[in-house]
């Protein structure tokens, strides 16, 4: 609101205040930031003068394959295949809700958001607030560790942009302050959001650096985003890689709990292959699937898929032993397939991998 009045206070005559852009580039990549113009000068009849700031551009280079732009509430990416937007205020962590666009068939997202976080869980009832709604939370016994849930509570992300060569990243960090009765505040979440020109998907991960000793220490996330829709009016179909088929979106016209219908709980037996994904509806009829991947499918301790007014879907990860120091976390990839087909290929060739790594200029794919 601060920010609003100064910019109101500094206009004059009912002339709306301009923006000022600076621009920077690296190879194959330009990032743009919107300023607000904090000086203006007005004369007495009414003609407007700024000042204006120039800084090298990519003008006379080859077009950019990846174009971001930032300005106080999102930063936005754009590549030859996507464009996705980053919040940072409000609703936050991971891609904002409704633009996240397939450029190949203009498909976008139908949640609430994709790759959210929540907050660190431990099993176990306790009088700590978690909901036992079967239908919400299921017969699944689990109490706070850490909260607040970062997606509705943190309310401000500030993101750090990493222009490298030939990709883009972006880097969220928070650190939990509501500890659960017998733990301690202070345990920090980093999420890294990964894009490369020309794919319909990017890559993304997460790690959590614990300050508790827990012995059965799992995390929260929305993975790949939840469904909303009135009867089957957004998607066609539901595909999960543990479950034996394809399932009908009329499966979803009646609200069930997690626990109820397609759910999956890690056993000794761990699935090739950890994928969950929706076919998107596009004018009624069946249009691209958005899938998220979990790379490594051991860390998947739970997923869910239930109809609570939109289709859930819940994932946890870890529920291990975790020592106070202790560092964990896993890695995805989130987008756009044409058929189930493709998401394997592309699954199968980043299996195993399990973090991203950011050194200067240059990004890593950790095992």
């Amino acid at each position: 609101m601060k920010s609003h009045r100064r910019r109101r206070d500094s206009c004059q005559f009912g002339l709306q205040c301009p923006k000022r852009t600076a621009k920077l580039t690296a190879p194959g990549v330009t990032f743009e930031r919107e300023l607000s113009m904090r000086n203006q000068f007005v004369t007495a009849t009414g003609f407007l003068f700024v000042c204006v700031l120039v800084l090298p551009s990519a003008w006379a280079q080859p077009a950019p394959s990846l174009v971001v732009k930032e300005n106080d509430e999102v930063v936005r990416i754009e590549t030859e295949a996507l464009s996705a937007e980053i919040r940072k205020k409000g609703y936050v962590s991971g891609i904002a809700r409704n633009t996240f666009v397939d450029k190949k068939t203009k498909a976008h997202d139908i949640g609430f958001g994709l790759h959210i976080m929540d907050f660190l869980l431990a099993p176990g009832w306790r009088d700590d607030g978690y909901g036992r709604d079967p239908k919400v939370h299921g017969n699944l016994p689990k109490h706070y560790v850490e909260g607040p849930q970062i997606c509705t509570q943190a309310k401000e992300l500030k993101p750090e942009i990493i222009l490298g060569k030939g990709f883009v990243a972006v880097r969220l960090k928070y650190r939990f302050h509501k500890p659960g009765k017998g733990y301690k505040a202070g345990s920090t979440w980093q999420q890294t959001l990964l894009f490369l020109p020309k794919l319909r998907y990017f890559f993304s991960c997460e790690t959590i650096t614990s300050v508790n000793d827990v012995d059965d220490l799992f995390y929260r996330i929305d993975m790949p985003g939840h469904i909303r829709h009135q009867k089957g009016d957004t998607f066609n179909k539901v595909y999960l890689s543990y479950h034996d088929k394809v399932i009908p979106a009329s499966e979803f016209f009646e609200n069930f709990g997690p626990d109820e219908r397609f759910f999956y709980q890690r056993t000794d037996k761990i699935p090739d292959r950890m994928i969950r994904a929706y076919q998107v509806k596009l004018n009624g009829k069946p249009g691209p699937w958005l899938a998220g991947m979990t790379l490594d499918p051991s860390e998947v301790c739970e997923a869910w898929c239930h109809q609570r007014n939109y289709v859930c879907f819940i994932q946890e990860l870890h529920r291990k032993r975790v020592k106070a120091g202790e560092t964990f976390g896993s890695a995805y990839i989130v987008g756009y397939f044409d058929s189930i087909e493709d998401m394997h290929k592309v699954y199968d060739r980043y299996k195993g991998v399990r973090s991203i790594a950011i050194k200067g200029k240059e990004y890593q794919f950790v095992k």
